[in-house]
């Protein structure tokens, strides 16, 4: 049954190789074929799905093509609780990208090449995430950069998304060339590319008591290297925001599923990251900082898509930073929730200004405002005491989990602050409506965590260790800058300080301009 989910792959690969000419003069033809071919990738992404549950979601490699007497140089597929998770989620957000591209781009003079370069890069992301061994993955990893290439070159007239498509273009080679000598390395090590061969050696390794080698831990490096670029963190970030010329569906498809490789290479070769000695411990901080230095750029934008990219780009720090502390069920939950978010928000970005004059009228009612110290101090209360009857009635225990006890006092944190605002700008039944809706939204995170966790029970790594007080220590001073911050600009006081320093951030510290410099060349 596992075969069947290269069915879709293939047709969108037949799609990409009919020339352009003939798609633009048949626009119609190839929007209904590309739409029906994704509805059917995600009618197959479910139904497998299934199947691997009533199956007793037991990990399965199966080995199609070999080429020589080496397995790891054909085509293999490995399929498991995350990449049947994965598949579902970017067969389901192709789908939607699609039928929403129908009306977006209708009479587009090349919405044929649009429709090419979308069915391309939708199956160069699920080949990746099915790939059975790393060599697979790389080719996959990058064709799927090279179909993003040519979708964000849609518009060739405008200079600004040509400079954004060529500053992507050149950060990603930087994570191509780490991951080509991590498959030279790979293969001279270990003398294999296939997952289950290569999980198995370094677990093997470990339990022998043998020490990694020098060669496994500049992988482990270059890895997280490449991943780091793939997913914006910093200080390769600043091509996500720059990539706002493109049409609106290459945005939802880039920020909900493309921009996800790099967690989920991190994901997928987590059972050889583990026990490479610091790599988690530095991907943690590099995580903690861009979701914090993101945030901080995001809350000063005045542009709604930029804004989302920024917010995107802290995302995939947080998530990073989940990774890095050797939580890969939150992570994929993270991944699976903000990618649901993110390309809802990029496709309706043109309703939020209709919706603003509610949200206002809700969020200012100023005759029931109550002291912010009292307001704190029940809204943490009341977040705690939440957390913990979730966590108790579904047998959550924060202190055995890997990173727990740093991702819950966030998780605090981030409702605390939250329900303060709410309690200082609504009503009694606003303030007891939000209560509510975070109990809602706590319940359905727990819920959806262990039922995530359930599904890739069987191919988890366990994190070796805990992690550093260093490490603990950068991360809670990232968030805490971060909160402090917020507090600040809430006072609406802000010195002439804090004024420099709100203008520096509204420029993202000058990066994007620095890189503009580099890459006005291809403008």
């Amino acid at each position: 049954m596992i075969y069947a989910v290269l069915l879709p792959i293939l047709l969108f690969m037949g799609i990409a190789l009919v020339p352009v000419h003939q798609l633009n003069r048949r626009t119609l033809g190839i929007r209904r074929l590309v739409t029906s071919v994704a509805a059917l990738h995600l009618a197959i992404s479910l139904l497998v799905m299934v199947v691997f549950v009533f199956e007793g979601r037991i990990p399965q490699f199966l080995e199609l093509i070999s080429i020589g007497e080496n397995s790891s140089f054909g085509l293999n597929l490995y399929f498991d609780g995350y990449s049947s998770l994965m598949l579902l989620l970017v067969s389901f957000v192709g789908w939607i990208i699609c039928c929403f591209s129908s009306q977006y781009l209708d009479g587009d003079e090349y919405e044929g090449r649009y429709y090419r370069w979308t069915a391309f890069t939708i199956a160069a992301v699920s080949l990746m995430i099915v790939s059975g061994n790393l060599l697979m993955f790389f080719v996959s990893w990058v064709l799927t950069s090279s179909g993003l290439h040519m979708l964000l070159t849609h518009y060739r007239e405008r200079p600004a998304a040509t400079r954004a498509a060529w500053t992507k273009f050149f950060i990603s080679r930087i994570g191509d060339a780490a991951l080509i000598l991590a498959l030279v390395l790979t293969f001279q090590e270990y003398k294999t590319f296939d997952f289950p061969e290569l999980f198995a050696a370094v677990q093997n390794n470990f339990a022998e008591g043998i020490p990694v080698s020098f060669n496994s831990l500049i992988i482990s490096w270059l890895l997280m290297l490449g991943a780091v670029t793939k997913s914006a963190q910093f200080p390769f970030h600043v091509w996500l925001p720059q990539t706002l010329e493109t049409p609106t569906p290459v945005s939802a498809l880039m920020h909900a599923g493309v921009v996800n490789a790099g967690g989920y290479l991190i994901i997928r070769t987590s059972p050889m990251l583990v026990y490479s000695p610091g790599v988690l411990e530095a991907l943690a901080v590099i995580g903690g900082f861009t979701a914090c230095f993101a945030a901080i750029v995001m809350v000063t934008q005045t542009s709604i898509k930029k804004t989302l990219a920024y917010s995107t780009v802290a995302q995939m720090g947080f998530m990073m930073l989940q990774c890095g502390l050797g939580a890969f069920s939150l992570a994929m939950l993270h991944i699976l929730a903000h990618s649901l978010y993110k390309a809802y928000t990029f496709l309706d970005c043109g309703g939020v200004i209709s919706r603003r004059a509610a949200t206002v009228e809700i969020f200012n009612d100023t005759h029931k405002k109550i002291p912010i110290g009292w307001a704190i101090t029940f809204s943490a209360l009341i977040t705690l005491a939440i957390l913990a009857i979730n966590f108790s009635i579904f047998s959550v225990h924060i202190t055995e989990k890997p990173g727990g006890l740093i991702l819950g006092t966030i998780m605090l944190l981030a409702f605390t602050t939250w329900l303060t605002q709410v309690f200082q700008r609504t009503s009694w039944s606003g303030k007891l409506i939000s209560v509510l809706f975070t109990s809602f939204l706590i319940s359905s995170y727990t819920i959806a965590y262990c039922l995530i966790e359930t599904m890739v029970q069987a191919s988890s790594a366990s994190m070796q260790g805990t992690g550093s007080w260093l490490n603990a220590i950068l991360i809670g001073l990232c968030f805490g800058g971060l909160l402090l911050t917020y507090a600040v600009t809430q006072t609406g006081k802000l010195s002439p300080r804090l004024n420099r320093f709100y203008i520096h951030a509204s420029n993202g510290f000058y990066m994007e301009a620095w890189y503009r410099r580099q890459f006005k060349q291809f403008s």
